[in-house]
């Protein structure tokens, strides 16, 4: 028997056959939230974070969730929203599924976990839950969002937050499939706001209004029954071209997550940039150029992640995360693309300045199988002054990338290079408590971070 695939999410979510997160996954989604939880602590002064936290604080909720890992408390919905903002201001947090899954699943599941003083297990399986209700709307579309102007994290994440809440909450079926068609009508989230303050907030709307959505059901609000999948509904007006798969839920799948993963960042850029980073590292690590004796750069990258990297003449860091010649000038200049880079000053250094002219893009076609918006292959041949070719050769993957992984040891670098100097023990001690997370896990990781500062 074929169910719609609203009604079938919602007895996914409520019931996802599966008791525990397979053992040979808990490594991901770990590594999602020391992931997730670095970036926050990285983007916790950042000003954007400091706005949300003002607005969010102003609106006088019930003290009842750590925010920001400190002292202060709101309400779980707004702890969510602050915390997802500072975990994406910098852009240093992971990817999958041609979005950002973690950086809103884990701070909505962190915050309603911390009120109901879950289990590992629980928030484990949550994340699991909320990952692969994103795979399944991500797999129904042929076409990539970014491609009509969408971010798919606060379109897509918004759904997905509401079922890994739902299914945290214990909603029943029918519950689950009303929080998803309700935050359907809430997701959102354009990529003309990249490289400004307004696309970290993409990622707070999704984990607070995901929250929201469970809330409103659990009070007894309704969606339609076939809100996801209807003429007028959720695939429908965000596909690009109107290809998108409205059919029935047939069964559940296998886990999207032991194939798609998660890409861990290594630099705090656009993740359209990674694949040309590392190739423009790489050649001068090989060759040992000087930034003076370059010509020309010349970076092949698909049309679609070009248009993403659209700031050409970055002048502020903002900009600069989503500008290719930035990526290209900085790698040259300093072999380095990390926060210390990253930084406006550093932006307009006059040898940066004066070698982003040099970039030139060559676009080609998507052809990536695994990272839809990506060419198959990206590559980098630098023309010297004195006529030398430098040529990278076809770039597959970024490191970082689920299928090129980051080593544990990488991992807790860039989670310590995320935090106060002063805070260095105690933020050992949390990367610990973080490492220990298990699927049968039966302390709690939401109570621990709740008194964390």
């Amino acid at each position: 028997m074929t169910i719609s695939l609203t009604q079938g999410l919602g007895q996914f979510v409520a019931a996802p056959g599966f008791d525990a997160v397979p053992p040979d996954m808990v490594p991901r989604i770990r590594n999602g939230m020391i992931d997730t939880l670095a970036c926050l602590l990285a983007g916790r002064d950042e000003s954007v974070t400091q706005v949300a936290a003002q607005i969010a604080t102003q609106r006088g909720s019930k003290p009842e969730v750590s925010v920001l890992l400190g002292q202060q408390r709101l309400c779980a919905q707004d702890a969510a929203f602050i915390n997802a903002v500072a975990a994406h201001a910098l852009d240093y947090d992971d990817m999958a599924l041609n979005g950002h899954p973690s950086v809103v699943l884990v701070p909505a599941l962190l915050a309603v976990g911390a009120l109901r003083n879950v289990t590992d297990a629980i928030l484990l399986r949550s994340y699991l839950v909320g990952y692969e209700v994103w795979a399944e709307l991500t797999g129904r579309e042929p076409d990539s969002m970014h491609n009509k102007g969408w971010h798919p994290t606060g379109v897509i994440g918004c759904v997905a937050v509401a079922g890994a809440v739902a299914h945290l909450e214990g909603l029943n079926a029918v519950q689950s499939a009303h929080a998803l068609g309700i935050a359907a009508s809430m997701a959102s989230g354009l990529m003309g706001n990249f490289g400004s303050m307004t696309k970290p907030l993409h990622a707070g709307w999704a984990a607070s209004h995901g929250i929201e959505a469970v809330h409103l059901a659990q009070a007894g609000a309704t969606a339609c029954a076939d809100v996801l999948e209807s003429s007028t509904g959720f695939l429908a007006a965000f596909s690009p071209a109107g290809r998108a798969d409205r059919g029935p839920w047939t069964t559940v799948p296998a886990l999207r997550i032991r194939h798609n993963g998660l890409s861990v960042k290594k630099y705090p850029v656009c993740y359209a940039a990674h694949r040309i980073i590392d190739a423009v590292i790489d050649l001068r690590s090989k060759h040992g150029f000087k930034p003076e004796e370059i010509a020309c750069i010349t970076a092949t990258l698909s049309h679609v992640n070009a248009r993403v990297l659209h700031s050409h003449a970055p002048t502020t860091a903002l900009q600069a995360k989503f500008s290719l010649e930035f990526a290209c000038a900085m790698a040259a200049c300093d072999g380095a693309v990390g926060l210390a880079q990253v930084r406006d000053e550093q932006v307009m250094r006059e040898d940066i300045q004066a070698l982003m002219k040099t970039v030139n893009a060559e676009h080609v076609p998507p052809g990536c199988p695994v990272e839809p918006s990506f060419a198959l292959h990206d590559q980098v041949v630098i023309l010297c002054q004195d006529g030398t070719v430098l040529d990278s050769g076809p770039i597959r993957f970024a490191r970082g990338h689920a299928l090129f992984p980051l080593s544990d040891e990488d991992i807790r670098a860039k989670f310590l290079g995320c935090i106060r100097p002063a805070e260095e023990m105690a933020a050992r001690q949390l990367l610990s408590r973080l490492e220990a997370l298990d699927a049968n896990g039966t302390e709690s990781l939401c109570a621990y971070l709740n008194t964390w500062a």
